[in-house]
């Protein structure tokens, strides 16, 4: 059963859904563990999550999975508008929340991410010692990195069109008028966010809930490259899984290795032939989610997963 629940986050209502656990495997003197997780850059709880939160709570495991403040059902103005502090003050308001949760062991937290998120959550790890594991997937963990990646697929002119938006979105803020909005995902040419594929989007309006919206404030690109989670990376302490696409086109797979090897307890990479969203539907879903259930397993439990139980190994 999932339940519609709301937190404050700085005094703005957030809407989250919780997903209690389902079985008591991994129940202990002190509760179940609990799974906190958000979508990436300005996505909503409800492209394509739902998959990873039900395994969880299957699993023995209550998930806690929100809306960031100004998007999908939660409160918060400008709509929108990614700001990469706010989003990790809601990640911090949640797990607040999710240890309110009845039956929850405040102690055993896993803060999940995916491409934006899979950064926040090493930041919110290192900014909390009592998280319990972290899961950071197809994770952005360098901002410089990306809008490098991006200025290199866009080119020249798609540089020029995102200062020309951010601008003038800028000026509108500062009259205090209602902010300029850009797509998020676009073909090379428009003026987009993130310059992708055809098949890229396709990808997303597949999973894409009703709440999610194609559009960003432009203001968003000046805060992109100040967002740089890598350097979090190594004062986090609790046990980390990364899952990397080896040919994700829009979080570099080098910065995510490379903030792997800074974790201090020693991260997991695992690596998959895949591009950056293919891991929410379909067979490469059902790989990730498994590797997690057994990374899980290893942590909550004394007794890992059998290997029977296991799903394929991941290339890498």
């Amino acid at each position: 059963m999932t339940t519609e629940i709301t937190f404050l986050s700085r005094g703005t209502q957030c809407a989250a859904w919780h997903l209690p656990a389902r079985v008591n495997t991994l129940a202990g003197s002190a509760g179940r563990p609990a799974v906190v997780m958000a979508h990436g850059f300005a996505c909503t709880r409800d492209s394509g999550l739902l998959g990873y939160a039900e395994a969880f709570a299957d699993a023995g495991i209550d998930t806690l999975l929100f809306d960031y403040r100004g998007f999908g059902a939660s409160e918060g103005t400008p709509r929108q508008d990614v700001s990469f502090r706010r989003q990790r003050q809601d990640y911090h308001a949640a797990v607040a929340a999710a240890r309110r949760l009845p039956g929850v062991d405040p102690d055993r937290i896993i803060v999940w991410g995916t491409s934006y998120s899979g950064g926040h959550v090493l930041a919110v790890a290192a900014q909390d010692p009592r998280i319990a594991a972290v899961i950071s997937m197809t994770p952005a963990t360098d901002g410089l990195v990306t809008l490098a990646h991006a200025a290199r697929r866009g080119g020249i002119g798609h540089l020029a069109r995102a200062i020309s938006h951010l601008g003038l979105d800028v000026v509108r803020a500062l009259a205090r008028r209602t902010p300029h909005h850009v797509p998020v995902f676009g073909l090379p040419g428009s003026a987009a966010m993130i310059i992708t594929t055809a098949e890229s989007i396709d990808a997303i309006t597949s999973i894409a809930g009703p709440t999610w919206r194609n559009e960003v404030c432009a203001r968003t690109a000046l805060e992109i490259g100040l967002n740089r989670p890598t350097t979090f990376a190594g004062r986090v302490s609790c046990p980390v899984l990364f899952q990397v696409g080896s040919i994700d086109s829009i979080a570099p797979p080098a910065a995510a290795r490379r903030s792997a090897e800074k974790v201090e307890s020693g991260a997991q990479l695992l690596e998959y032939p895949i591009d950056h969203f293919d891991v929410y539907e379909g067979p490469w879903q059902k790989q990730a989610v498994g590797d997690q259930l057994r990374f899980l397993s290893e942590i909550l439990t004394s007794q890992p997963m059998p290997d029977h139980e296991r799903h394929s190994p991941a290339v890498g």
